[in-house]
């Protein structure tokens, strides 16, 4: 890792430029930035209108702002809208999401409507994420938006609020930060990889106080499913939010998405959405990816993730007395002994989806590893997809029926165990192979262990019951 203290540069880079195409006023310290889009779910959302209406002030922009269940949905049982809610509380959100928004006149899609899913999901491929955008939501992955060229960040409560009457939103400027990967993937390496081997290499604060430019020719060459996923593991290493230039690529899929009127009009000024030659990065990081196998986390946040040929680190080679400490603690929750591969470990459930790992491809890649295969006697394991497009497209696809012959439960769209805000979670002590996003202590479940990986790993977890490279299937 590199660091720059060069004066700043007249060249701009594309943090600079989304930030100061949203000023609306500056003090010198704080800007007051204009939103483009506001999402709202129904966790974060209720106690912001309850002060709009305690104030009585109205929502300036609900053309700007689309609400959609997704934290506490549960994933079976939608055909039956809100009452298939057993939670008293968890029902009485979305019961409460749902008279905001209509109240408000805000677009919303309720349990049960095709549209609905993981914000983070359905914001892109409803054509509402586009490059040059402000973006905020009351949800840390908000950063998701940003494999689009968009600024992108999760906000809190009274941020909620702020926004639904204003439109705008009071921040201090973040550091720029570039990362820039090299080399090709192999077969069976992907976004999610990357994530963890970055997060890994710099730690949970490692960008803290920064915006994540991630660019190079590894970079150039994802998705734009794999940029998603890139950009929504940015708050795991601390950042403000994660950005990838917009190119062919985002074009590509913004065309199936908008009007065309829409996209021949605003192309010209997407292309121009990257940093100049010679912008100043604050900080800059270089990784070669060309040997890189796939990860896997061993510990108790995405830091502690290691290749899947590695062995589990030892607190006595720790850097600190802090480091060793952290690294004791991780051993004792996750149940595992200093030096043990990590490949092997048994695990008892396999979780697929999230606002990391729930779109098509990712479904694509965990499919082809389970044709033809049984998930194991031991595991019990669970396909939820990001959307019920999502979800439709892999029916369509036959992709539910090859999970479903292997033993997978297919569910429907939400959160489901990356939250564990429904019934969907890990018993006390069950270790789980998971394509989420954090693999905090009782992230899962109280008492949990969660392994996070890509899906095709989670695939092969699942059909040998064991923590697998993916690569020895084949």
């Amino acid at each position: 890792m590199a660091s720059s203290s060069s004066p700043a540069s007249p060249s701009r880079t594309l943090y600079d430029k989304l930030w100061d195409s949203h000023i609306v006023a500056e003090d010198g310290q704080e800007s007051i930035l204009y939103i483009d889009l506001h999402m709202l779910h129904e966790v974060t959302s209720p106690q912001a209108f309850s002060r709009l209406a305690e104030t009585k002030r109205a929502v300036r922009r609900p053309d700007l702002t689309l609400a959609m269940a997704d934290h506490c949905v549960p994933t079976t049982g939608q055909d039956r809208g809100i009452s298939a809610v057993d939670d008293p509380l968890s029902r009485a959100q979305l019961e409460a999401l749902n008279a905001n928004a209509v109240a408000a006149g805000i677009e919303h899609y309720s349990i049960g409507d095709l549209r609905n899913g993981i914000v983070h999901v359905v914001g892109p491929e409803q054509g509402r994420t586009l490059p040059g955008m402000t973006i905020v939501c009351g949800d840390s992955h908000t950063s998701t938006h940003g494999a689009f060229g968009a600024l992108a960040f999760g906000i809190g409560t009274s941020e909620i609020e702020h926004v639904l009457a204003t439109q705008s939103l009071r921040q201090t400027k973040s550091r720029n930060m570039r990362v820039y990967f090299s080399g090709r993937l192999g077969v069976h390496v992907s976004a999610k990889d990357l994530a963890l081997r970055l997060i890994s290499e710099i730690g949970v604060d490692g960008a803290t106080n920064h915006v994540i430019e991630y660019c190079g020719p590894t970079v150039d060459a994802l998705s734009m499913e794999g940029r998603m996923t890139l950009c929504n593991m940015s708050i795991e290493a601390g950042a403000r939010a994660g950005l990838v230039a917009p190119d062919e690529t985002t074009f590509e899929y913004l065309a199936a998405r908008i009007s065309p009127q829409k996209w021949h009009a605003e192309r010209a000024g997407w292309e121009a959405l990257h940093s100049d030659p010679g912008a100043h990065f604050e900080t800059e990081i270089e990784i070669d990816v060309s040997d890189m196998r796939p990860m896997v986390s061993w510990g108790i946040n995405p830091a502690q993730s290691i290749s899947i040929d590695a062995h589990v680190p030892s607190p006595q080679g720790a850097r600190s007395d802090k480091d060793r400490l952290m690294i004791q603690r991780a051993l004792d929750y996750m149940g595992l002994e200093p030096g043990q591969q990590i490949q092997g470990t048994p695990i008892d459930q396999v979780f697929i989806g999230s606002c990391t790992n729930g779109r098509i491809e990712d479904l694509r890649a965990a499919a082809a590893i389970v044709r033809g295969r049984k998930v194991a006697a031991s595991v019990s394991a669970m396909v939820v997809p990001g959307s019920g497009l999502v979800r439709q497209q892999a029916e369509e696809e036959g992709l539910d029926r090859l999970f479903r012959e292997a033993g997978f439960d297919w569910r429907q769209p939400g959160c489901s165990m990356c939250a564990a805000m429904n019934s969907d979670r890990l018993r006390p002590g069950e270790r789980c192979a998971s394509t989420s996003n954090r693999n905090f202590e009782n992230r899962q479940g109280p008492n949990g262990r969660t392994h996070l990986m890509s899906p095709a790993m989670a695939a092969a977890a699942a059909v040998t019951g064991t923590i697998t490279d993916v690569g020895a299937l084949y």
